[in-house]
């Protein structure tokens, strides 16, 4: 008897009477997240390129005069701010490598047959869900030329990491180095696993060496999703605030995002600060679509 019911009612009606419709999916879930987007989101990104196009600073109660593309050229100019891109350059090449190195290594031990590998993988993975400002400080004492773990282990004696302008930068992308390999070492791994049997079987059949299998084999392979781990590390190291911020106040530390800050809450140029976050966001992009025109022709191969 229902089911003749449901028969005789229009689709509207007989999907209303099964439960949700598409119609009412879309408005409960969709609609909702759309505007939740352009509320926090596109809202603020309009708002704030408005504002680079003036000289406005919120410390003072003066309106926003618009300037035009004065801000963009000042700060185009300015050797400060380059030499801010170019410290913010070497640390990202640093971090990087150093990361996709130490977290590829890791993944192709992890990747054999050894003892709890789990729980080891899992001790490997701890770093990463650390606060970036609690790592900061931990590493700031394992630094401490006083009674710091690292000089005592090197045999540094008072050797000042962090106060050392020629070092400490490389200290900065060491931690960065240590929390975010094991990020690599995942994806590396999800790589390695899905790589088939059979090609190494077929290497081993026709006594390739090591070196030959892993060139390859094992590299052309998992090349694609190395490049995703490049491309999600690089745009992350280019943005470092925290870290770099809570370990060292060296210039050569000063990283372009630590530049940005200063720029915006300490002196307050609103304006000029605006333009300066839309050229590092139009650097960020030009390098993310370099890697992805790169990532699309090794996974063409």
């Amino acid at each position: 008897m229902a089911s003749q019911v449901m028969t005789n009612l229009d689709p509207k009606s007989r999907a209303a009477a099964k439960g949700l419709s598409d119609l009412t999916i879309r408005n409960l879930f969709i609609i909702p997240t759309i505007a939740f987007l352009i509320i926090f989101n596109i809202f603020p990104l309009l708002y704030s390129l408005a504002y680079s196009f003036t000289d406005f600073r919120a410390s003072t109660n003066a309106p926003a005069q618009f300037v035009g593309l004065q801000n963009y050229r000042e700060l185009l100019s300015d050797p400060f701010i380059w030499k801010n891109f170019s410290i913010t350059a070497k640390y990202v090449l640093i971090s990087v490598a150093g990361q996709v190195i130490v977290g590829f290594g890791l993944a192709m031990l992890l990747n054999r047959s050894i003892p709890a590998k789990g729980l080891i993988t899992t001790l490997l993975l701890l770093p990463m869900m650390l606060s970036m400002a609690v790592v900061g400080l931990f590493w700031k004492l394992l630094y401490d030329p006083n009674f710091g773990i690292i000089n005592y282990i090197f045999g540094l004696d008072k050797f000042e990491w962090l106060a050392d302008p020629d070092m400490a930068l490389y200290a900065i992308a060491i931690v960065d180095i240590w929390m975010w390999a094991p990020f690599v070492m995942l994806l590396s791994l999800a790589g390695l696993s899905a790589v088939p049997k059979h090609l190494y079987e077929a290497a081993e059949i026709d006594r390739a060496s090591g070196f030959y299998t892993f060139f390859r084999i094992t590299l052309p392979l998992v090349a694609p999703i190395l490049m995703i781990a490049i491309i999600f590390r690089t745009m992350e190291a280019f943005k470092t605030f925290d870290l770099a911020y809570v370990l060292s106040s060296q210039p050569t530390t000063e990283l372009i995002a630590i530049r940005l800050y200063k720029m915006a809450f300490q002196e307050w140029q609103t304006g000029m600060s605006s333009a300066l976050a839309y050229i590092v966001l139009i650097m960020v992009v030009a390098i993310t679509n370099i890697y992805v025109k790169y990532l699309n022709k090794v996974k063409a191969r």
